[in-house]
């Protein structure tokens, strides 16, 4: 091995034995693929990771058991469609994912803290940002796995109902329109609950409060602005109904999709936001979605230092 003398100079001390050895590091001369692939694997990674592909067996229990949850409704209703030879499904497609949303919460919650709270436990953030990567990548990596895993399991059953209406040979052309309606809305809703789970989940590192208040800001919130339109139908204020679904991501997709895709609302009463309205109800959404992912921004700039 070889060894370089070491230069002395009036500081060094008499009789330093101080050595530079050469141990045989080259530096890397290959193809340097840049932030565009570090961007895309960091994005394949996370949403391989949403449902627990590459990880433990423990890990994949929970997102594949929820997987199922979300299909089997549909997988049921076509049954019944075809045996009985019932001219239209049990449900429409764009009512889907609101009957379930209980479902689609869940998981959110559960994989949200998963998509970012390790990073920040294990203060990893700053090891991706070493590299030739950006906060805006890392978030909108991040925000696109969740968004797309979401889509997944919203979209599974959508695609069971869409077959099997094909299958009971129901028309083509009805259950072609129902079915992009449902994709669009599923679609609006995987980006709002992504970006408002990993906004909750980015506060804390700890995952158990993560999911606790993916929860409370998903679920309770619908709970609660359900109880008080139901209060407002009782007294016959069906305006206030309409107002108060502005203040839940559940009935904030809901009211979109009955303004603009022609869904039947699920509001008490049947009330449904006039055009008006529903430009509302779409403007909070985009609002909630673009704020969701500003507020990563903001967050990732300052734990990335």
């Amino acid at each position: 091995m070889a060894t370089e003398q070491p230069v002395r100079t009036p500081d060094t001390p008499v009789g330093d034995q101080t050595r530079i050895h050469d141990i045989g590091y080259r530096g890397y001369d290959g193809p340097r693929l840049g932030r565009a692939y570090a961007r895309r694997s960091l994005y394949s990674q996370s949403l391989r990771g949403a449902y627990g592909l590459g990880r433990s067996v423990k890990s994949k229990v929970l997102p594949m058991l929820l997987l199922v949850v979300m299909c089997l409704p549909a997988g049921i209703m076509v049954a019944v469609t075809v045996v009985t030879k019932s001219g239209e499904l049990p449900l429409e497609y764009t009512r889907y994912a609101i009957v379930l949303q209980a479902v689609i919460s869940l998981y959110a919650a559960s994989q949200a803290p998963q998509a970012v709270s390790r990073d920040l436990r294990f203060k990893t953030v700053p090891l991706y940002f070493s590299r030739p990567i950006e906060t805006g990548d890392y978030v909108r990596a991040k925000y696109a796995a969740l968004a797309s895993a979401l889509f997944i399991l919203t979209a599974a059953p959508l695609i069971v109902l869409y077959a099997g209406a094909l299958l009971a040979e129901l028309d083509f052309a009805d259950q072609t329109e129902g079915f992009a309606q449902g994709l669009a809305s599923v679609a609006l809703l995987s980006l709002l609950f992504a970006g408002l789970g990993l906004v909750v989940a980015s506060v804390t590192p700890r995952r158990g409060f993560g999911i606790a208040a993916v929860i409370a800001v998903l679920t309770i919130s619908y709970g609660a602005v359900s109880t008080l339109q139901a209060i407002a139908h009782v007294q016959d204020s069906t305006g206030a109904v309409v107002w108060i679904g502005l203040f839940s991501p559940v009935t904030l997709i809901s009211g979109v999709q009955s303004a603009f895709l022609g869904a039947a609302s699920s509001f008490p009463g049947g009330a449904s936001p006039s055009d008006a309205q529903g430009v509302v109800y779409l403007l909070v959404t985009l609002g909630l979605i673009a704020g969701a992912h500003g507020l990563l921004t903001r967050r990732y700039k300052k734990v990335g230092l």
